[in-house]
């Protein structure tokens, strides 16, 4: 793979179908140095998917039967999303665990909804029996190239913005965003995977040696719930072993970065949009003197809509 001039060349593919999502300079938290905040929670549909799926849908060509996807939520919302706005049809799979807020999420966006019992992995696998009873085309939450190199942009777009961190934390879920940033980053960058105490299976497939079957619970699972860490995201992090730090934060840890982000800065975010943030806040991971730190929240979409209550029309 040409990683680099293929996230290049999708950056410019998907740019005016995605938002340019801030970045905040900024101190607190409980730390005692600035970090750089990325809030892609701001882009399209509360999350960084977007950009995996604006760039599959417009590398590929859709078939008669359309698009199916299998998701936690945010993926879901996303390929509805895209494919509403590029005029394709889109069915979706989300487990129950998905969550009342993300499940009316991806039924706004248009899409063919279908909620099954169960975790991500159920919902894969009626997906996977959907393409091939009807041809539609798979777009996968993150075990893809077009996907992976779609969640690069997010990062080409970040050092186009100035980055000047030498380490990035990001969540891990199925692994398609911090796969993205190592494709981008190629070594270059140390980056922290930080995925929460039970959804851990990048950390689980780094301990053995391969990618293996985990248990999925606790308060990121709807969005970080992946039970096998995907094959793109294990490969490119056993190659850049020297660079790609793994670890693991508690549900209290991920829910305390959670509340700051909302009291200090009123950033709102999901649990797995806090989750990076509590290494630092937890003390999980601790930079070196001037080390220069960056943190992505990915996703914005919380359990409940806070202005619901509201009954405002959209």
């Amino acid at each position: 793979m040409h990683w680099t001039q293929d996230i290049r060349a999708a950056d410019t593919r998907i740019r005016p179908y995605i938002q340019r999502t801030p970045i905040l300079e900024t101190t607190g938290f409980g730390l005692d140095y600035p970090i750089s905040l990325k809030l892609e929670h701001m882009q399209h549909t509360g999350s960084f998917k977007a950009r995996g799926a604006f760039n599959t849908l417009l590398g590929g060509s859709v078939p008669d039967a359309g698009l199916v996807a299998a998701s936690g939520g945010n993926h879901g919302a996303a390929v509805a999303y895209a494919a509403k706005r590029l005029g394709v049809r889109a069915r979706v799979y989300v487990p129950e665990m998905a969550g009342p807020a993300k499940i009316a999420l991806i039924r706004a966006c248009g899409a063919d909804l279908e909620v099954v019992p169960g975790a991500y992995a159920n919902a894969l696998e009626q997906a996977q029996a959907y393409e091939q009873q009807t041809g539609a085309m798979q777009v996968h939450a993150y075990d893809a190239a077009a996907t992976v190199i779609g969640q690069g942009t997010c990062f080409a777009e970040w050092d186009a913005q100035g980055l000047e961190a030498d380490t990035l934390l990001i969540a891990v879920g199925g692994g398609g965003l911090i796969a993205g940033a190592m494709a981008w980053y190629g070594g270059s960058k140390k980056i922290v995977a930080v995925e929460p105490e039970t959804s851990s299976a990048l950390n689980a497939a780094l301990a053995v040696g391969r990618p293996v079957d985990v248990e999925v619970s606790g308060v990121a699972a709807n969005a970080l719930g992946a039970r096998r860490i995907g094959t793109l995201c294990y490969e490119l992090a056993q190659g850049q072993s020297d660079t790609v730090t793994s670890l693991t934060v508690s549900d209290e840890a991920i829910s305390a970065a959670q509340n700051k982000l909302w009291k200090e800065r009123r950033l709102l975010v999901e649990p797995a949009g806090a989750t990076a943030l509590a290494a630092l806040t937890s003390g999980a991971y601790q930079p070196a003197p001037d080390e220069r730190v960056a943190v992505l929240l990915c996703g914005g979409n919380i359990a409940t809509d806070p202005l619901e209550a509201l009954n405002v029309p959209s």
